[in-house]
């Protein structure tokens, strides 16, 4: 395998040329099945290596049939985070109610995986870096497509010439803008800012998340069992996205300190925190609606083609099933066809997942006073939040079979 700095402009005989712009959950996993399809994969990545941090994702349904074809169950399974209850705060720092993490989040206990999202990745890169070039600390500076095929250039000045190329390059994907235009076309703002940062656990928490929550405010605090470090997000609510400034760490930081100044309970070391990370990751709420995922030879998977937003719970396992849909509908040949048949096969299983958004805002971030006080009485009695809720989106869909190359 080659991991130089360049791709190396060769192009194997084997099944066709295909690149895949982004070596996260959903760029690795559609390397994987290609290349299991018989292609000849190249996988570009703008960071200098894998991202290894990230706050825990879940595993649910349809997607863990993904995994387990895979053979990367066991290892998926043993990197589980162990988050056994939320925890809910008022505005004061007191209790208002504990329940099982999977009473909130949908999942099914015993089943459903949560793991961190830096293990997922690190566990999908295992399994593919032994078949499959990765190129790191590259991007795509351009496409221009003809009758056979997608002329690329790189950011370090390499070209190169592909059968196929496919964007798994994340919510503000540039390869989308490509194929479609600008981002806010097609992006729908959720009404939340967040910021994601880490900071020492220096409260003994351990397989819980703590969530303080005021009117259009939540602080929250996810602790993997027995670590020594804490995923850490602020989030809040604001009727129209301020893009601009969380374009900008500065700015950013200065945002959401003025909006948390005078919150109470752990808030204040969150902020602190936040002042001092160097890896805080600052952004809107937001889903992708896309009237296609493809155009001529290129095509689009994960959040790049149909983003959920955290709200739902369901980012990583439509990634993962709209990998393995994508990889499946191009096994038997023409693109075309194939690209046709994923969009068909898979939209409304992303449909049903992204209407999940409703349940995920309102159990989790109560705008209001009064949806606030109403939250916090159904989680007293967990009336109307069974274990169950959403389950059928989550394995709304029957995987196809793969011809394997």
């Amino acid at each position: 395998m080659n991991r130089s700095d360049q791709p190396s402009g060769s192009r194997a005989a084997a099944g066709r040329s295909v690149l895949v712009s982004g070596a996260g959950i959903a760029g690795l996993t559609l390397a994987y099945w290609l290349n299991r399809c018989g292609h000849a994969v190249t996988v570009v990545e703008k960071a200098a290596g894998l991202r290894a941090s990230g706050y825990p994702i879940d595993v649910r349904g349809t997607a863990l049939d993904v995994v387990d074809r895979m053979g990367i169950l066991p290892q998926v399974r043993e990197a589980q985070v162990g988050i056994r209850r939320n925890i809910f705060l008022d505005a004061d720092g007191s209790e208002v109610a504990s329940v099982p993490a999977h009473t909130v989040t949908g999942s099914v206990a015993g089943r459903d995986v949560e793991i961190a999202r830096g293990d997922l990745t690190r566990i999908l890169y295992e399994a593919v870096r032994d078949d499959v070039e990765i190129v790191f600390h590259d991007s795509v500076e351009t496409l221009e497509q003809s009758g056979d095929g997608v002329d690329v250039t790189f950011r370090s000045g390499a070209t190169r010439t592909y059968d196929l190329v496919f964007g798994a390059d994340g919510v503000h994907s540039r390869t989308r803008r490509f194929l479609f235009g600008p981002e806010e076309q097609y992006h729908r703002y959720l009404g939340y800012c967040f910021a994601v940062f880490g900071m020492r656990n220096t409260l003994g928490l351990s397989g819980e998340n703590v969530i303080w929550n005021s009117p259009g405010r939540a602080a929250v605090l996810c602790a993997v069992e027995n670590s020594e470090e804490l995923h850490a997000f602020l989030v809040f609510a604001r009727p129209e996205p301020p893009t601009d400034v969380l374009d900008d760490r500065k700015a950013g930081q200065k945002l959401f300190e003025g909006v948390f100044a005078d919150a109470g309970w752990e808030v204040p070391g969150m902020l602190a925190a936040l002042r001092a990370s160097d890896d805080a990751f600052f952004d809107t709420v937001g889903q992708i609606h896309l009237p296609r995922w493809s155009s001529g030879r290129v095509a689009l998977v994960g959040d790049a083609a149909c983003a959920p937003s955290f709200l739902t719970g369901q980012g990583t396992s439509i990634a993962l099933v709209g990998a393995y849909m994508l990889a499946a509908s191009l096994a038997e040949g023409d693109h075309v066809k194939g690209f046709a048949a994923y969009e068909r096969d898979t939209r409304d299983f992303v449909t049903q997942n992204q209407a999940l958004v409703g349940k995920g805002d309102a159990a989790l971030f109560p705008v209001t006073r009064q949806d606030l006080e109403r939250r916090n009485s159904r989680l007293r009695s967990l009336s109307s939040l069974p274990s169950d809720q959403g389950r059928p989106a989550h394995t709304a869909l029957t995987l196809p079979p793969v011809r394997l190359g």
